[in-house]
């Protein structure tokens, strides 16, 4: 293996953490962290603070890429929320990278798993690609894609297939750095972008829907415990949960009493 990168990671949840952890166990130096996790749940600043990291905001991190004791090699972006800052994507020596845990060009900005299953896609897949100025457009390094039976999928189950390729992408991409070999750079041409707007929207459930529609939304929606597809009546929504997400959610506390 080459001596030990210098890495800027950013991103959130319990993979970012994850990804951290691996980091320094394969003898990289991660100069900092910058998170974009809200709440009391941020495991990916449990973890930095656990191994004497420095946690830093978009703000601090535009400073400190300019008192780093060394270059840096590489920025990384595991499910970071925010978009990146242009002195992060022009400091690094290889290059800026984000995972996107939704195929591209088709599926860029949020929503990938929504309206993968709201639409009834075939396949799904995961992506890394160099950051450019506008979200989710830089030139690919990898697509890994998968069939899916979108009539057997919700939401929170195609996440959880998704993050696990994803992060067999982050694997595979810390050891071509590792090796030192070349980085696919291969123009993604004309895609689709996905706004916030465009996914809540989605999510209302019309009087007029037929049952089959409502059924879809249901499922596309289902990520627990957060609120999914809704019907609103006198001002207020109430969220309706899909028979197939809840045979889903039966299964994994079983499995969890088992494990217990």
């Amino acid at each position: 293996m080459s001596a030990g990168l210098s890495i800027v990671l950013m991103g959130r949840k319990q993979r970012a953490a994850e990804a951290l952890e691996y980091l320094l166990a394969r003898g990289h130096r991660v100069q900092f962290v910058v998170s974009s996790e809200q709440g009391e749940d941020r495991p990916l600043e449990a973890a930095a603070r656990r191994n004497r990291v420095a946690v830093l905001d978009d703000e601090e991190a535009n400073a400190a890429l300019s008192r780093l004791s060394r270059p840096c090699d590489v920025v990384l972006s595991y499910l970071h929320r925010r978009k990146i800052r242009p002195a992060l994507m022009e400091a690094p020596r290889v290059g800026c990278f984000n995972f996107h845990p939704a195929p591209l060009p088709e599926l860029r900005g949020v929503g990938g798993y929504n309206f993968a299953i709201l639409e009834n896609h075939s396949q799904y897949g995961v992506s890394v690609h160099w950051v450019a100025v506008e979200i989710d457009t830089g030139d690919l390094v990898w697509v890994r894609r998968f069939p899916i039976e979108p009539r057997r999928e919700t939401a929170w189950s195609l996440e959880r297939r998704a993050q696990a390729a994803l992060w067999e992408l982050f694997v595979e991409f810390v050891d071509l750095l590792e090796r030192g070999g070349p980085i696919p750079r291969l123009p993604q041409g004309e895609g689709r972008y996905i706004s916030r707007r465009q996914m809540l929207a989605a999510m209302r459930i019309e009087r007029d829907d037929p049952p089959e529609l409502v059924d879809r939304k249901a499922r596309a929606f289902w990520f627990p415990p957060h609120g999914g597809a809704y019907i609103e009546r006198d001002g207020r929504r109430f969220t309706v949960a899909p028979e197939l997400g809840l045979e889903q959610a039966a299964e994994a506390a079983a499995a969890k009493g088992r494990r217990s």
